[in-house]
């Protein structure tokens, strides 16, 4: 439960409680159910969540602390996935554990909040009352889509809640996703294969797809990892030797070159009244 993170798209992670509820088949090889499993520290399925501790929940406001530092050092704001091993919006979740999670976020205007969820249904209902017509300035808000079918069901929570980022986690890929002119548009969009014992195959043409998508809708891509070397294309479409493209491609799990290049795009953040662009960090 470290919250300082490997993770490529952000700085720290915070989980004010974990457990969870596989409910679609991206959770199929869930990292943090198989965490669950490994330390005893929650049930996984419908069991009730546990609560972080005390000392665990005063984090946050340690970063907050550092912000002025951090950006004399990197450039930029520092970035919190919150939750890696639960849902913030969890409908099995006490709501008023939540409301403290919120308070959190209001004290920590300097941290940018991802709260990434695969129930986006919920988001609505479970904002605070003072989220406001554009939204927490310091929240980015997203729903993981992992292929077409999942994106279809989720897309349209994008017009119908206001946010200062929307995001989605295209993550594990495990099905071709494309956005039209039609659909409501991210500002951000993850993509990587799933890695691990029993990972599913990603094609590299939905990687090649979904980048091209972006592009031509100005939404800030970020391709994570191939998630396997065997759906690295140096791999699959090149025939390089494995041992070969890890020194090649040592970018995330199974690399992570896309014709030749990284690709790791964030949006920018900006005043509602400022018209949205994307950038390389």
């Amino acid at each position: 439960m470290a919250v300082n993170t490997g993770i490529e798209w952000t700085d720290h992670t915070f989980n004010p409680w974990t457990g969870c509820t596989n409910i679609s088949p991206g959770c199929d090889n869930c990292y943090a159910e198989a965490w669950s499993k490994r330390s005893g520290h929650v049930k996984w399925g419908n069991s009730p969540r546990k609560r972080t501790t005390e000392s665990y929940w005063k984090a946050p406001a340690i970063w907050q602390s550092k912000a002025a530092l951090f950006q004399s050092q990197h450039g930029r704001r520092q970035r919190v996935f919150c939750a890696s091993l639960a849902d913030v919006f969890d409908n099995q979740v006490d709501p008023s554990w939540r409301a403290d999670l919120f308070k959190v976020i209001r004290s920590t205007p300097a941290l940018d909040w991802q709260l990434l969820t695969k129930r986006p249904q919920n988001i609505k209902k479970m904002l605070p009352e003072d989220w406001g017509p554009d939204g927490y300035d310091n929240v980015w808000l997203g729903f993981t889509a992992e292929d077409q079918t999942r994106f279809d069901q989720r897309k349209k929570v994008i017009e119908q809640v206001p946010a200062a980022v929307w995001f989605i986690s295209y993550e594990p890929a495990i099905g071709s996703l494309r956005i039209s002119s039609d659909d409501p548009k991210p500002d951000w969009l993850i993509v990587g294969g799933e890695s691990g014992h029993g990972a599913r195959p990603m094609d590299s043409k939905w990687v090649r797809d979904i980048i091209q998508d972006c592009e031509a809708f100005n939404i800030a891509s970020f391709f994570k990892q191939w998630g396997a070397f065997a759906n690295n294309p140096l791999v699959s479409e090149d025939g390089l030797a494995v041992d070969e493209v890890k020194k090649i491609d040592p970018n995330g799990k199974g690399g992570g070159l896309l014709n030749g290049k990284i690709v790791r795009r964030f949006p920018n953040t900006y005043p509602p009244s400022q018209s949205k662009e994307t950038n390389a960090a």
